[in-house]
């Protein structure tokens, strides 16, 4: 079946698609790269300006490399996990010393990168280098579950046979499966989305699964949003911004101030974020007891 929806989501996709710096004739290995690190858990409104901040600054993986980590923490600005900053900074290192500051085109060094996993691997392969592979992100997954399988929603997490159902349904030519792939991630993310898909003006819904079926609820286990407010997360959040401001390393008052007791879910909640912040290298320790960005000097 997968087969007949090619040419339909081919046509839409050329007609809907957002134009986006990342996707254009111009982009780079390591634009594309950046992006899909960028974009892991960060809607593309946020993502845009900061990933334009960024190329401007480190147009190549060895400007990257060459600033500090604590300059691409304070950079990320507040996408939201920061961890991915030291990974693609991690990433940019290994790029400049093993592939003489160009991004590898093959999918095993991809994925032998510091922190790159098998979505970004498959993506910068595909997107970047026009190969033929499954990119499976939850909007293809969303897409895949409803119009060949007529389930409201994927499973909570990626199954060998979703995997399997994404590579089954990649055209066999190279640049059509890459069209294909960023075509269906697109229709995930306009138009068949989780809470209101907006069936009446999808391309395929003449040959969808879940349609056919009489778009059936889901009826599986809850599926709670996660929070925010007082998780150790905002409050690790209130303290790397902190460190960004700073122009010299703060002293612990200053991050106890920023998290006052009074916010605190409980009494060890401040200083265990500050513990994480260190040892996730996040965050250093000077030797005079003072906090600072990893790489900032002291």
């Amino acid at each position: 079946m997968t087969s007949t929806l090619v040419e339909p989501l081919l046509d839409w996709y050329d007609e809907h698609a957002r134009d986006l710096p990342w996707r254009r004739p111009d982009r780079t290995p390591w634009g594309v790269l950046v992006s899909e690190v960028m974009l892991q858990q960060t809607p593309v409104r946020r993502v845009e300006p900061v990933w334009r901040q960024w190329m401007q600054r480190w147009p190549t993986p060895s400007d990257l490399a060459a600033a500090t980590p604590g300059d691409a923490v304070r950079a990320w600005d507040r996408l939201g996990y920061p961890r991915r900053a030291l990974r693609l900074h991690a990433a940019a290192t290994q790029i400049r010393e093993r592939h003489e500051g160009q991004v590898p085109t093959g999918y095993a060094e991809l994925l032998a990168l510091h922190g790159i996993g098998e979505y970004t691997a498959s993506a910068v392969a595909t997107f970047a280098f026009g190969q033929r592979h499954a990119v499976v992100d939850t909007n293809v997954r969303r897409v895949l579950a409803r119009a060949v399988q007529g389930w409201p929603l994927p499973a909570p997490s990626l199954t060998a046979a979703e995997r399997r159902l994404a590579e089954s349904a990649l055209p066999d030519d190279e640049p059509t499966a890459g069209a294909w792939s960023i075509a269906v991630m697109e229709l995930g993310a306009l138009v068949c989305t989780a809470r209101s898909p907006r069936c009446a003006s999808c391309p395929i819904s003449d040959q969808c699964a879940w349609q056919a079926a009489g778009s059936p609820p889901y009826d599986g286990p809850t599926r709670r949003a996660q929070s925010w407010h007082g998780t150790d997360r905002q409050v690790r959040g209130r303290l790397l911004a902190v460190l960004r401001a700073a122009t010299a390393p703060v002293p612990l008052a200053a991050l106890v101030a920023a998290v006052p007791d009074a916010d605190l879910r409980d009494p060890c909640q401040r200083d265990r974020c500050v513990v994480g912040l260190l040892e996730d290298g996040l965050a250093d320790l000077t030797d005079q007891g003072a906090y600072c960005l990893p790489g900032a000097p002291e």
